[in-house]
């Protein structure tokens, strides 16, 4: 008698082939390269516009492109782009306080943007309304925005009454970057050259 399974065939564990493996090198210089590209993106949107807050921090337009970069990358590099990108703002315009705090903030803003856009894209399943996952997604993102601060500036810097009297100047960022990312995503998205940069959702 045999025992069982002796003479089963043995299943040989799949062997990546050379273009699959160039392929997969391809892609990963692609993320890093747009992660660069958006970090920087990020940084330069964050400095053109900077208007002081009544406490401390300040108004900027960052928050733009810290949305783009969770709907192009994906939470890996999207949220690594827009905290990297965001603090390096920080340092450069002498708020070196808020670094640590803008780099967890922003590259939460970024993936919960991702995260909740592509749930919803999910569930509508439709192109054209592809502007109402986007908006409510940024609309998470930048909530989440607003209480980070928040948090950081009245418990961390123990600044009191000042982090709530800049509760309306980030609330008030978050609603235009909200606007300007929804209005470049709905240029940018239909655009048949882009498509294949944004991350497959279903």
């Amino acid at each position: 008698m045999t025992a069982r399974g002796e003479n089963a065939p043995v299943q040989e564990a799949p062997v990546k082939t050379t273009d699959e493996k160039k392929a997969k090198k391809l892609s990963l210089a692609k993320n890093i390269s747009f992660a660069a590209l958006f970090a920087a993106l990020c940084c330069v949107s964050t400095l053109f516009i900077s208007v002081p807050l009544p406490a401390s921090g300040y108004f900027n337009t960052g928050d733009i492109f810290v949305l783009l970069a969770g709907w192009f990358l994906g939470p890996l590099y999207g949220g690594a782009a827009a905290g990297v990108g965001s603090m390096l703002a920080d340092i450069i315009s002498g708020y070196a306080v808020y670094a640590p705090a803008t780099f967890f903030v922003k590259a939460l803003d970024a993936v919960a943007a991702y995260l909740i856009c592509r749930l919803l894209k999910n569930l509508i399943k439709s192109d054209k309304l592809d502007i109402l996952p986007r908006a409510i997604s940024a609309l998470a993102g930048e909530a989440l925005m607003v209480f980070g601060y928040f948090f950081y500036e009245g418990v961390v810097l123990g600044m009191g009454m000042g982090a709530a009297a800049n509760i309306l100047g980030n609330t008030l960022q978050g609603v235009c970057c909200l606007l300007c990312a929804c209005v470049l995503i709905g240029a940018l998205y239909p655009a048949k050259p882009l498509r294949g940069f944004f991350p497959k959702l279903h």
